[in-house]
């Protein structure tokens, strides 16, 4: 038994070890980027993009499921945006609240028996469609229910251009962040498959007429500790696999992706709840395989915001259906794509990494540290060498989060108060102590609710935008 808890206990201290030094590894390459998008973002010209018929034209695909609190403000908030040529197609899933009503008495549309739909993917079935002419490019589609996915596919069905947005109902888009997600698609339109939006948490925003006004840090513990966490995801480590073409994910609230390759590779895979790292993987698997030249990119400077859960029943629901959509990729493509040189860096590198750091991190984090227990209980340590191995855990994740922090004052600022930097650098030492930690157990329960063949979307507290600060006025998802 002592032998045993000897040598996981090294090989815990080497897992920790390595896990946080290929997080460095990344985020240098972000650091090793991030000038360089410094200086396309202030010297191009991509403000003048917005007039120019050069532009690709987008459908801006919007599944929506009990979302009559926040739907019309994301709609107002797509209708206002600064490009050219593009269609909002707002996708009724069934819902059982009013968001159809809402959508219909707002912008005044009408049932239309002109729009075409294309079967191009197998969707579940198209109750009616909505239109009304003074909004020419907003389409409102109601459907039965059938899930994220099934919306999606609904969705690029009935859309007219080659390219497609995916965005939540609960977000919101900068009125730039489409021409500046185009012009990194322009760059490489040929082998641009899929580029990626950075997400910000809206709580504590001051926002009017789909716009965020006033930019605010979120009061709340469980929104503010979600920021500093997602300022760490996407600029510490999503810059940097884009950096080497490893991306293995785009958030769903707001990616854009070339329609003919997501009908290629079949679309939105249905009962899956991590659908947005399922096309992506598949993206992967089809460019290699076909040994065509292509690129999964990110535009961090190309802002979505997004509403945060607020309360740890509804946080951790969401955390635990990432963990089962994780799980589920991995068992599904990790285990014949990772460690193969047929798909090169994605198979070499990206699963591996994911597999390993990832997927398996809630066993070698619990394992580690009944392991830890076990040598205090055994008298085979000391408390000074488990005080120092913590504290360099911790200062180890502290690097990295301020890391997140630098760059994003180097590049973009959107938290220009002293306070604000203040207060992210409070949170991102204070996630270390508890909250990092429950973290790891949502992803455990999720892999078992996954081995108990649960594949639902859980539960989403919605507050309404027009409400600052009001829990009170909410609704509840719960997909199927």
């Amino acid at each position: 038994m002592r032998d045993f808890l000897l040598y996981y206990g090294v090989f815990a201290v080497y897992y920790v070890i390595a896990i946080n030094s290929l997080y460095f590894i990344i985020m240098l390459f972000s650091f090793k980027s991030i000038m360089g998008i410094l200086k396309s973002s202030i010297y191009s010209r991509f403000q003048t993009l917005s007039g120019s018929e050069h532009v690709p034209p987008i459908s801006i695909l919007v599944p929506a499921y009990n979302e009559e609190l926040t739907i019309i403000e994301n709609v107002r908030s797509l209708l206002s945006l600064n490009y050219p040529r593009y269609e909002v197609l707002v996708v009724n899933d069934g819902s059982k609240d009013a968001t159809l009503q809402v959508m219909i008495n707002e912008f005044s549309m009408v049932y239309s028996e002109h729009m075409p739909v294309q079967p191009l993917l197998h969707t579940s079935k198209i109750r009616g469609i909505y239109h009304n002419p003074a909004f020419p490019n907003l389409y409102l589609i109601d459907k039965e229910n059938g899930g994220k996915a099934d919306s999606l596919n609904a969705g690029i069905n009935l859309s007219h251009y080659p390219l497609i947005a995916s965005i939540d109902a609960d977000s919101l888009l900068e009125k730039d962040a489409l021409i500046r997600i185009a012009k990194v698609y322009m760059e490489n339109p040929d082998e641009t498959v899929a580029i990626g939006g950075d997400i910000r948490i809206a709580n504590g925003c001051k926002i009017e007429d789909g716009v965020v006004k006033d930019i605010r840090l979120p009061d709340k513990f469980l929104p503010m500790m979600q920021s500093v966490e997602y300022l760490k995801a996407f600029l510490g480590g999503r810059i940097g696999w884009s950096a080497i073409n490893g991306l293995i994910i785009v958030s769903g609230a707001f990616g854009v992706f070339r329609k003919d390759y997501i009908i290629k590779v079949g679309g939105y895979r249905e009962g899956y709840p991590g659908e947005d790292m399922n096309i992506i993987i598949k993206l992967h698997k089809y460019m290699l395989e076909n040994k065509l030249p292509y690129r999964v990119a990110f535009c961090p400077d190309a802002v979505c915001w997004t509403q945060a859960p607020d309360t740890l029943k509804i946080l951790g629901s969401q955390r635990r259906r990432w963990g089962r959509g994780n799980l589920k990729n991995m068992i599904e493509y990790g285990r014949y794509m990772a460690f193969r040189p047929k798909y090169k860096l994605f198979g070499m590198l990206t699963l591996p990494f994911n597999i390993l750091f990832e997927t398996l991190n809630p066993y070698f984090r619990i394992t580690g540290l009944l392991a830890l227990i076990g040598y205090t209980m055994l008298d085979m340590t000391s408390g000074y060498v488990l005080l120092i191995y913590g504290l360099l855990n911790v200062l180890y994740g502290m690097l990295l989060g301020i890391g997140s922090l630098l760059l994003e004052e180097i590049a973009f600022r959107r938290y220009p108060r002293f306070r604000d930097i203040v207060k992210m650098l409070f949170y991102t030492i204070l996630m270390f102590f508890g909250y990092r930690q429950i973290g790891v157990i949502w992803r455990f329960l999720g892999h078992i609710e996954y081995l108990r063949n649960n594949n639902s979307w859980g539960t989403m507290t919605r507050t309404s935008w027009q409400t600052k600060g009001s829990e009170n006025i909410s609704s509840l998802e719960a997909r199927s």
